[in-house]
């Protein structure tokens, strides 16, 4: 193959990695720094591990500190973190001495998760950082640098029926091949037991698992690890040149906006059909790798025979669930997928599960795979319906390589289900942090760059949800996409531009947050603008402006949020009115008749809503005038000019005199009010409204 196709990344090929090591940046490091930099650069390459994934460790020499003699210190990366951001706290430390003593304690196979349970008595310096599983496998081996990585290159020749003849042909029996074993301390002994059989080893490739391999330096060991995979991949790419990968194309997948338009419209659907205490975050994925896959003439049978990491399946589950591409406006279809999903993976629970074992875990499908369309997935938490999408995105990849070489094959059921619920797993889970009460709920904010659709954004992500932001400002709207990027993580928020008053902007922006998030939960109607005029020099334009954003502009945002709140099997609408919508106002007619007509609006929509379990509430605030994009407009002049006061600070004590408790109303006060009617705390409220306007007679309700 020429030169350019080899090192350039391709869909269709593996991607070669190249050492991004710099002695400039490592000359001054400690020998634990090193190992820090040598994990971070393997982890943050996605063609050497997912996240997550694989395992870094140096044997070091450090001072007792009771001692205060040399010992050797095993450091080596902790349970669950990820390679590529983890940072100093996140190695484990362990003294090396005790940790083969350990051996001593081994009852064999049957009593392997006791062995972990010894971990903790060999911790160095106090460090509370969980040990891994993979802790044997870098202990045992008497190498002092180690790394545990799982590339889509080196799994595929690990999954294929033709790998271990691979394994040889590549390197020369430099590298040695084991059969599949459970990770854990058995794994451990078979390592070291096999490099003392066979000297001159310099790595071993783990048969369903991975590859682990070593040097006498951290830089060494990290351009061992490099080139290993970078071996494996030109080996993988002369083969996937010569054929067509999943013996070709059975179907042409549809252009981009059709596919985008039918998952825009199916994904609200699979969410609302799959049952359980937490509501499903979805993410979308129609790349060149899953659409060869999906749309080959293997994609069946192969997708069927499940994933065949550990590091894979504990992410996507054994197997997708897969869709008829010509059955998806059948709802009954849908639903009937998704239960024989559910029914299959509770047999095959039945069928693995022994007295012992956790309870039977979330039935439903993680990745839902169409042809023509693409990939789907679903998980409680957006980042991990992301990680789940892109590790299926490399068994896609490993199955391609593995049937150029042989044939694809998966681990055995029982294994599999041994791996899944593992005593070992199920502990890390219990470890996790309680989920906060909107994680696995959807937002849109229109106005979102604004301040009451800022301070909503930040009250809601703050307590778990995903939120689009949506406003027709673009500065406005990246200053704020950015600043709660930083903030939240870039997973949780999105943004897109969007008019209220156009009917075609505002689908996109709906379709667009159920393309990034998988369906809609919550919508706060907030885009605004305010005008103040006598009637006499109220304009027809300037009437009808008030009118197309404050009623046409909430009435078209509530009916695309409707149809997605259907499908999905509930949600929650609130709309930002006024005081004003409540209580006449001097010189502000439009503005304030048309605020009036959104709090009708809501209660109309409630009554619709009440069926599909869809509740339509109402916040109305008074005199925002902090952090309000419209109170730095002429608003602020017109309202001061018909009070007859000074626009300045004199406007703000007022308002704050006028109210009952003397009191500023801020854009947070507001959030709090939109938080409520948002969460299951007003799980019995609908058709109401609540005034946050520090007390006002005139807009009492009641």
């Amino acid at each position: 193959m020429d030169q350019q196709r080899q090192t350039n990344a391709s869909p269709l090929l593996f991607s070669i990695p190249v050492s991004r090591w710099s002695d400039e940046i490592a000359t001054s490091m400690t020998p634990a720094e090193l190992l820090l930099y040598r994990s971070n650069l393997l982890g943050r390459d996605l063609t050497v591990t997912n996240f997550g994934g694989g395992n870094t460790s140096a044997k070091l020499t450090e001072t007792d500190p009771l001692t205060k003699e040399p010992v050797t210190v095993l450091w080596v990366k902790g349970s669950g973190g990820d390679l590529g951001s983890m940072k100093m706290d996140g190695f484990s430390t362990l003294y090396q001495n005790k940790l083969l003593n350990l051996e001593q304690r081994y009852r064999g196979v049957k009593f392997e998760d006791e062995m972990v349970d010894y971990l903790p008595h060999c911790t160095f310096n106090l460090n509370s950082r969980a040990p891994s599983i993979d802790t044997p496998l870098h202990s045992l081996l008497p190498f002092p640098h180690i790394d545990h990585v799982h590339p889509d290159a080196i799994i595929a020749l690990a999954a294929s029926s033709g790998g271990r003849a691979a394994t040889a042909a590549i390197w020369g029996g430099k590298i040695g091949w084991l059969p599949w074993k459970r990770p854990g301390y058995d794994l451990g002994l078979c390592l070291r037991n096999y490099v003392a059989a066979n000297p001159g080893c310099e790595g071993i490739l783990l048969a369903g698992h991975g590859m682990i391999c070593w040097a006498d330096s951290a830089k060494a060991c990290y351009e061992h690890t490099i080139k290993l995979i970078a071996d494996a991949a030109r080996y993988l790419n002369e083969y996937l040149a010569r054929s067509e990968a999943f013996d070709g194309q059975a179907i042409d997948p549809l252009d981009p906006e059709t596919r985008a338009a039918k998952a825009a419209k199916l994904m609200p659907t699979l969410r609302g059909l799959m049952t359980g205490n937490c509501a499903k975050i979805g993410h979308f994925s129609d790349d060149a790798e899953t659409l060869e896959f999906v749309c080959s003439k293997d994609f069946a049978r192969l997708a069927m025979i499940g994933t065949s990491c550990p590091d894979h399946f504990l992410r996507t589950k054994i197997a997708p669930l897969t869709l008829d591409p010509t059955k998806l406006a059948d709802e009954r279809y849908l639903m009937q997928a998704i239960c024989d999903y559910r029914n299959g993976y509770a047999a095959y629970y039945k069928r693995c599960a022994g007295p012992s074992d956790p309870a039977m875990r979330d039935a439903n499908p993680v990745v839902i795979l169409i042809p023509g369309i693409g990939r789907m997935t679903f998980a409680t938490d957006k980042t991990t319906a992301r990680i789940a999408s892109e590790f299926y995105g490399n068994t896609i990849n490993v199955m391609r390589g593995a049937q150029a070489i042989g044939n694809y094959i998966s681990l055995d059921e029982q294994e599999a289900f041994n791996i899944e619920y593992w005593a070992l797993e199920e502990a890390k889970l219990r470890r996790m942090q309680q989920p906060k009460p909107l994680v696995g709920k959807i937002a849109l904010i229109t106005g979102g760059a604004g301040g009451i659709g800022a301070a909503t954004a930040t009250r809601l992500m703050a307590d778990g949800a995903c939120v689009m932001l949506v406003d027709c400002d673009a500065n406005a709207l990246a200053e704020v996409h950015e600043r709660f990027s930083k903030q939240f993580g870039k997973d949780v928020v999105h943004s897109t531009l969007c008019n209220v008053t156009d009917e075609l902007q505002v689908q996109a922006a709906f379709n667009a947050c159920v393309l990034k998030f998988g369906g809609l939960d919550i919508l706060v109607a907030n885009a605004g603008i305010a005008s103040s005029a006598p009637i006499e020099d109220t304009t027809v334009v300037l009437w009808r402006k008030n009118y197309d954003v404050l009623a046409e502009g909430y009435f078209l945002t509530a009916r695309a949020a409707f149809s997605i709140m259907k499908a999905n099997k509930g949600g929650t609408i609130v709309f930002i009115g006024s005081k004003n919508g409540v209580a006449a106002a001097t010189n502000a007619s439009a503005y304030a008749s048309a605020k009036a007509a959104t709090l009708h609006l809501a209660r109309c929509l409630a009554l619709e809503g009440a069926p599909f379990s869809i509740r339509v509430n109402t916040v109305n605030p008074d005199a925002v005038i902090k952090g309000s994009k419209i109170w730095d407009s002429d608003w602020r002049k017109e309202r001061a000019s018909a009070h007859g006061i000074d626009a300045g600070k004199e406007l703000e004590e007022h308002y704050r005199n006028r109210s009952m408790l003397k009191l500023d109303v801020l854009p947070k006060d507001i959030a709090e009010a939109v938080y409520f009617f948002a969460s299951d705390m007003s799980a019995k409220s609908t058709g109401n409204m609540i005034n946050v306007d520090a007390g006002n007679a005139q807009a009492f309700v009641r």
